[in-house]
């Protein structure tokens, strides 16, 4: 565990912490206005928590190059969950939208 300093990996441990926590209380906030597009936000998240998880594994077992192929998930995850980001902002948009016309504004 000497490739990153102790501050270094209180970020990326509270990081990941701060996103699964993020993603509950999107869960729940969809849950308390029974709106699916809320549950979709925290769906779309899960890639970028495994992206971040990816990276933490690496780091922890001292960038070994064997687990190599940790980045290329990483890479792979952060990419993903780029794309289901925008597409759970979009259904957030379309949504809002489409209550702003059903509701005569």
């Amino acid at each position: 565990m000497h490739a990153l300093s102790i501050p270094t990996w209180i970020i990326h441990v509270s990081s990941v912490i701060e996103w699964v926590v993020a993603i509950w209380f999107i869960s729940i906030y969809g849950n308390i206005t029974n709106n699916r597009v809320w549950y979709g936000l925290s769906f779309a998240m899960l890639p970028a928590l495994v992206s971040a998880m990816c990276a933490c594994t690496w780091h922890y077992f001292d960038n070994d190059p064997n687990l190599e192929w940790l980045v290329t998930l990483q890479a792979s995850m952060t990419l993903l969950g780029n794309f289901t980001l925008l597409a759970a902002a979009w259904w957030i948009f379309s949504d809002s939208k489409k209550q702003e016309i059903d509701s005569g504004n």
